[in-house]
């Protein structure tokens, strides 16, 4: 069953068509990746999804309810979260504040400790530095931040924008190893990556977009053992 369906999507920035008829599918506790090249219509999909676009033509279904013309601020109290390319973390308020915005949705303040008990558990570093500004905390500390608060807002499915952009190798891995645990945990993931290789390596499916379409699409493992996409997107 599917519980992210995408139908016939178009999206224009002025007269520039960015998504030209996409249609695809999220199941429930899948990772799905979507890959390509700059300016594929990676971060347009996620916006169109998570209400910050409107499309001129298609659908976004979630869930069986069609949230196509539902604002960004309501998406997120039906189960969703966006953890955005360049994290846009609060520089100015403290971790655990930029935490508690996550929660903005949720009124039981006895959940809302037991979320963030476990976001904690889950990233100590921010346990460690919830006093600290936002904006002083490494790049990979703010991805890890930009994760803690999409997840306070206890989401059925998680999209996230390119979270290893500009991260060492080493805190490459441990971000995917967090996006693995968050799946394993029962949460679906929609993972826009420009790290390919990473990012086929953790999902179920994945599709492939080349400027504005979908070329390719299928299980993530094959797609990475293929030789088109090996040449075209993981430089091998």
């Amino acid at each position: 069953m599917a519980m992210l369906e995408i139908k016939d999507l178009e999206v224009y920035y002025g007269m520039i068509q960015a998504i030209k008829g996409i249609s695809f599918e999220v199941n429930e506790g899948e990772v799905i990746a979507l890959i390509g090249a700059n300016g594929a219509g990676k971060t347009t999909i996620l916006h169109t999804v998570t209400g910050l676009l409107s499309p001129k033509k298609g659908q976004v279904i979630f869930e069986n309810k069609d949230i196509t013309k539902i604002p960004a601020h309501k998406i997120v109290s039906l189960g969703m979260a966006h953890v955005p390319e360049g994290r846009r973390v609060f520089a100015e308020l403290s971790v655990y504040q930029n935490l508690m915005m996550g929660a903005y949705t949720r009124k039981d303040k006895g959940e809302i400790q037991q979320t963030l008990e476990t976001v904690y558990k889950r990233f100590p570093r921010l346990e460690e530095r919830k006093n600290q500004l936002a904006g002083t905390l490494s790049g990979g500390e703010q991805q890890m931040l930009a994760m803690g608060r999409a997840l306070m807002s206890r989401p059925r499915i998680i999209l996230m924008d390119e979270p290893s952009m500009g991260l060492s190798p080493i805190l490459v891995n441990e971000i995917f190893d967090i996006i693995q645990s968050v799946s394993a945990s029962g949460t679906t993931v929609l993972l826009v990556e420009q790290n390919a290789k990473k990012a086929l390596s953790i999902a179920d499916r994945a599709y492939v977009l080349e400027t504005g379409r979908i070329v390719t699409s299928g299980d993530a493992h094959a797609l990475l053992e293929d030789p088109a996409i090996k040449k075209a997107y993981l430089g091998e």
